[in-house]
């Protein structure tokens, strides 16, 4: 029950900064054009977690990544309530992935691993005077930060256990991590890079669902937590999208009652 409740207080809080949340900040995004990269590494070090607070506040107090994070957190509760259990149950009876796949899968989609490649690809960068590089790792060091400072502070509210008994379950870090990388290389190189990174960081999901390190409602969550921060960080201004179409919140009625949701609008 103190799950469960722990969850509605979270959507709570997302329900009130998405009405509220025109009062904090300007648009989104514009943090790429402001501060960029100096290349120098102590510099860079010195301002990050600055801008990365920064960041989180355009990401967070925009209305659109808001309501997207709400209606995760509604999937979130409804499966926690319904079907969790089920779907540990089978994918436990139901193992599909190799023990070495299982291990090497886990260590791709760890943040840790994230943090340790983006550093490469800065150091890599800055050694070469490489200034596009630059910009993009710094980018991606600022999502994986904001994305990661977020889990952590979502898991110790909730602080629930995972199907093999593990601490900290929701959400997943591996899979918001792995879908933050994913957002932010769709963003700098487009679909040809973007679908097969979603599609890895949709395999890392799977995998902790059926190693029973995480819950399904663990991994819905956090996909469309990375997914957001990711966008929203790496887009420079942009509206988030899915495959073309324009996210947009939706209010409507239904049965004569007032309804909730988004829509996928697209100018042809």
């Amino acid at each position: 029950m103190g799950i469960t409740m722990n969850f509605r207080f979270i959507v709570f809080v997302l329900v009130l900064l998405s009405f509220n949340c025109p009062l904090f900040s300007a648009e989104p995004n514009d943090a790429n054009y402001c501060v960029p990269a100096t290349g120098v590494f102590k510099q860079d070090v010195a301002r990050y977690l600055k801008v990365s607070f920064d960041d989180a506040k355009k990401t967070y107090f925009n209305s659109d990544n808001l309501l997207l994070l709400l209606l995760a957190g509604g999937g979130s509760i409804t499966l926690h309530d319904k079907a969790d259990d089920t779907i540990a149950d089978n994918f436990r009876d139901h193992r599909s992935i190799p023990k070495d796949l299982d291990h090497i899968t886990d260590l791709a989609g760890n943040p840790g691993i994230h943090f340790a490649a983006t550093g490469i690809w800065y150091w890599m960068a800055a050694k070469n005077k490489d200034d596009l590089n630059v910009q993009r790792s710094w980018v991606m060091l600022r999502a994986l930060g904001v994305t990661s400072v977020t889990t952590l502070m979502l898991k110790g509210i909730v602080q629930n256990h995972t199907p093999n008994g593990k601490n900290w379950a929701w959400p997943s870090g591996h899979t918001a991590s792995s879908f933050c990388v994913a957002s932010v290389l769709h963003e700098f190189y487009g679909p040809k890079v973007g679908i097969p990174a979603y599609l890895a960081a949709g395999f890392v999901g799977y995998r902790m669902m059926d190693s029973g390190d995480h819950w399904a409602s663990d991994v819905l969550f956090g996909s469309v937590l990375g997914y957001v921060v990711g966008h929203a960080i790496a887009g420079e201004n942009k509206q988030i999208e899915f495959a073309g179409f324009k996210v947009q919140p939706l209010v409507t009625t239904l049965h004569a009652k007032p309804s909730a949701g988004i829509a996928l609008a697209k100018r042809f």
